[in-house]
């Protein structure tokens, strides 16, 4: 069995955010949507709020009047549980709580009949707990739709312990033909984006709390350099400082408390002094009707350089080369190896970050990993009181004279970009390695889930077989706490030898 027929009810309980879009979707794609909800009246009023977003998409062009005319024909509230018999899937987006869900279930199982699907859109629950609840739970899945449903393109499908084999198929087919990217997931805390993209935030949290850089720098950085379309700060701002942290809190717990998900301390202040930002008008940031958001550290000019020396492979920074020809600097090149170098005339050296800190070395800035050199905006830079300040000052010019804004962060190992992509590649090799989704699906997920600019498969090869181990295993030494151990799966990763032709 496939994908549901458009001839099929589908029923959607809980009238929240999450439940109304879900049941948008189902709607547009053709089934008649049944909604409920425990409050009475929430279905009906729910069912006007589609109503009305139907009626603005039709204002928009996006939708015939004739169609949501069928739309509107076809959502119906349900008074009672009892209404749902004859549908042949329901998905639940009620409260976050495991017996509320479980006993929802457990209604259900004893009013549709035996062919129905069974779904949760829980986002931070067990798929495998909630199913447990079942006589059956091989007909039981998890549908992790994002926010809004109607517009993000991505569906996690979530098989639990014991889900059929035939219940995901037709789950995954569904969400196909409703529009949906589907990918497939196992029962694992986070599925596939909320827990591949917990250092996104994290580091950059860690960067604020070791005060080498303020929210509105780190930004800018992940953003000009980095190639997200938001930074950290501002996206939790969005999303909400109580929800973000939750998802975190949740996935930590989940994971008996690794320590390579902890929470951050800083934001667990901000939501106690109920700083959620956008809704409340403060977060990171002031969101005030005359509030204007802080402007990112931007170096001042400084003088190029009139040379320098490569020495070596610049590895993933090698567009550099090519870039500083093009400003009319000087490069000579060299043939001994010592990493991702260049040398300033002033003797001062300038490094790839790599997971050491500037006051290990005498008179080096480190510069910070960019997603593609010749478009990036901004590059960071990082440096420590041992740093010469004619060093710096060669090195921000240099930068500068590549058409570059330059931030000056302080000795942070790993700096921002590097250190972040460096972590969602270990977790997403580790993801695969324990069966969690595929590559493919892993990169696709995380392209659509939170708009990524590569997957972190496609990241890892532009990157280079060893990079992001070599860079973690640096900043393990130098913070033995385990948050940056690189994965198993990542050490073979890097340091197992190509397959050859002919070997099994």
């Amino acid at each position: 069995m496939t994908a549901l027929d458009l001839s099929s009810p589908v029923a959607v309980v809980g009238t929240g955010t999450m439940g109304q879009g879900i049941a948008q979707v189902a709607l547009t794609a053709g089934h008649v949507v049944r909604l409920y909800d425990t409050v009475p009246g929430r279905a009906r009023d729910a069912t006007a709020a589609i109503g009305a977003r139907l009626d603005r998409l039709v204002e928009k062009d996006r939708l015939t009047a004739a169609d949501r005319d069928a739309a509107h024909a076809r959502l119906l509230p349900a008074e009672t549980l009892a209404e749902l018999a004859d549908c042949t899937l329901v998905v639940e987006a009620v409260l976050e709580r495991l017996d509320v869900k479980q006993q929802l279930m457990r209604d259900l199982e004893d009013i549709v009949g035996e062919d129905c699907l069974l779904a949760t859109n829980t986002s931070s629950l067990s798929v495998t707990a909630i199913g447990a609840a079942l006589r059956n739970p091989g007909r039981f899945v998890g549908l992790h739709f994002f926010n809004p449903a109607p517009l993000m393109p991505l569906v996690e499908v979530v098989s639990g312990f014991a889900t059929d084999v035939t219940s995901a198929t037709r789950a995954y087919e569904m969400s196909r033909a409703w529009g949906k990217t589907p990918v497939a997931c196992a029962d694992t805390p986070g599925f596939i984006v909320n827990r591949i993209a917990r250092p996104f935030y994290a580091e950059a949290f860690a960067v604020y709390e070791a005060q080498a850089a303020d929210p509105a720098t780190i930004d800018a950085i992940l953003r000009e350099s980095g190639g997200f379309k938001m930074g950290a700060f501002e996206l939790t701002d969005l999303i909400g400082q109580d929800v973000n942290e939750s998802v975190t809190h949740s996935v930590w717990q989940s994971f008996f408390q690794d320590v390579r998900f902890t929470p951050s301390l800083a934001q667990r202040r901000l939501v106690e002094s109920g700083r959620l930002g956008r809704k409340t008008g403060q977060g990171w940031y002031d969101h005030g009707d005359d509030a204007e958001l802080p402007e990112p550290h931007t170096a001042e000019p400084a003088q190029a350089p009139a040379y320098v020396v490569v020495e070596g492979d610049m590895g993933p920074a090698a567009d550099l080369v090519a870039l500083i020809r093009e400003a009319g600097i000087v490069v000579r090149e060299e043939e001994e190896d010592h990493g991702t170098r260049m040398v300033l005339p002033g003797g001062g050296q300038l490094a790839l970050a790599d997971g050491q800190t500037s006051v290990e070395f005498r008179d080096v800035v480190y510069f910070d990993l960019a997603l593609d050199y010749r478009r990036a905006g901004r590059i960071a830079l990082s440096a420590s009181q041992d740093t010469a300040s004619g060093t710096l000052s060669e090195a921000i010019g240099l930068f500068q004279a590549l058409g570059k804004d330059v931030s000056v962060i302080g000795d942070a190992p790993g700096m921002i970009v590097a250190r972040t992509v460096a972590r969602i590649v270990d977790l997403a090799h580790d993801a695969v390695a324990k069966g969690v989704a595929t590559e493919e699906d892993i990169d696709t997920a995380m392209r659509l889930g939170v708009n990524y600019p590569l997957g972190p498969f496609e990241w890892s090869r532009r990157l280079g077989r060893s990079w992001a181990y070599d860079l973690l295993d640096d900043l393990h030494l130098r913070d033995p706490s385990g948050r940056y151990a690189p994965s198993l799966a990542l050490y073979r990763h890097a340091y197992a030898t190509e397959k050859r032709e002919g070997t099994p």
